[in-house]
């Protein structure tokens, strides 16, 4: 199907010409579901066409457009999306700021901030009403946008031009904006503005700070961040403990594990992303053995792996060799739907040819070619013959292949 064929289904929200009956009968969570496992655009608007006009609230229908936006722009395809967004204009629910905001929020996601800035400045003649809503919106897509100068000037000027307040997610949004600039110091402005318009600063608002601060390499200032968020009774939570166990990773695996042990004291849980910091800091150690214990006793402590888990493991079991261990590993992140990136699994299987382990390495191969888009399937199948595995491949079908041709006596 051409990508004009698919947007004109998107504009008039008809696919009864392109769809079969099953596929014209498709839930709105299954098309969720497909959306976040197609890589091809035109088959995505497809997709998202075959149920837009049973969205029946712009929350249910976000996600939706969001999977189809990204695959446009993954594509480079950003005319595309201008066209497949404005369709939305004609929409009977265009007037509602949360339906309107979900445009805005998707032109963000595509990084064409421009755009998203146009339609908020067309709500009045779209005859959509104004809140915070949809400035907030605007704000995170100009931060998705990765147009962190813009936000201050944004922040300042259209709450005086449209006539209403800043809420804590616009300071939030400020804030992190700030710091995504590498200027904290200007946050830690800012929250003195907070304090004299009586803005709640939520623990959330300082994490980000401790977070920038650590980054620059200014721990003093970080460590300044922290007594003044205790002071204010804000916290710390499990994110900020994460974020100051995150800056000690790669040193002492004891001075993690204190951390962890204090989150506890203070009646917090330690999550997966506590424990994957502890195993990576096992892991940078060269204690691989430890690293292994922490993955393994993850479920006794109420979490379970996530791709960084396994992504981190495989990779340390790698450089030390350990490459039978890590396709164990690999086959358990396989279970339970959390595949390592392609680097990872390229360092794996390269291993596993070393190792001779060539079973292992084709039994890789196929669950690849199942789970990753079709631009990692052509690169892993390149991988494949430089490895040698796709011969090996071609003459196990000959040997499959002659058996069948072998007559029954």
């Amino acid at each position: 199907m051409s990508s004009s064929a698919a947007l004109r289904h998107a504009r008039h929200l008809s696919t009864a010409a392109a769809l079969s009956a099953s596929s014209a009968t498709i839930s709105i969570s299954k098309a969720k579901s497909k959306l976040k496992a197609e890589h091809d655009p035109d088959k995505a608007l497809e997709i998202y066409s075959s149920v837009s006009d049973r969205y029946i609230s712009p929350l249910s229908s976000r996600y939706a457009q969001e999977y189809t936006v990204k695959r446009l722009a993954k594509s480079h395809r950003f005319s595309d999306i201008e066209s497949f967004l404005d369709s939305h204009k004609n929409s009977s629910q265009i007037t509602q700021e949360p339906f309107l905001s979900s445009i805005i929020r998707s032109y963000g996601v595509a990084g064409m901030f421009d755009h998203a800035l146009n339609i908020y400045h067309e709500m009045d003649d779209l005859g959509t009403p104004r809140s915070t809503i949809s400035f907030n919106v605007l704000l995170s897509a100009c931060v998705h946008s990765k147009q962190y100068d813009r936000v201050p000037h944004l922040f300042d000027e259209i709450p005086v031009k449209y006539g209403f307040l800043p809420d804590k997610v616009s300071y939030g949004i400020l804030i992190r904006s700030y710091c995504e600039n590498g200027s904290p110091e200007m946050a830690m402005e800012r929250l003195k503005e907070m304090e004299e318009k009586d803005v709640e600063i939520t623990t959330v608002t300082f994490t980000t700070i401790l977070h920038s601060f650590y980054k620059k390499g200014k721990i003093d200032e970080a460590k300044r961040v922290w007594n003044e968020m205790v002071i204010r009774g804000h916290g710390p939570d499990v994110g900020a403990y994460n974020v100051k166990i995150m800056n000690i990773q790669g040193g002492d695996p004891e001075g993690v594990k204190a951390l962890i042990e204090e989150m506890s004291d203070a009646g917090l849980k330690p999550d997966t992303i506590s424990y994957n910091y502890l195993m990576t800091c096992y892991c940078k150690n060269g204690l691989m053995d430890e690293a292994q214990k922490v993955y393994e006793d993850l479920g006794s402590k109420g979490c379970n792996p996530n791709a960084a888990t396994f992504r981190t493991l495989i990779f340390y079991l790698c450089k030390k060799g350990r490459f039978e261990t890590g396709y164990k590993v690999f086959k358990e992140s396989v279970r339970v739907h959390k595949i390592p990136d392609f680097s990872t699994l390229k360092y794996l299987v390269e291993g596993l040819v070393q190792r001779s382990k060539l079973k292992d390495a084709k039994g890789m191969g196929r669950t690849v070619k199942k789970k990753f888009p079709p631009n990692l399937v052509k690169a892993w199948t390149k991988l494949e013959e430089e490895l040698g595995l796709a011969k090996l491949e071609a003459g196990d079908k000959k040997i499959k292949d002659a058996r069948w041709r072998i007559p029954f006596i």
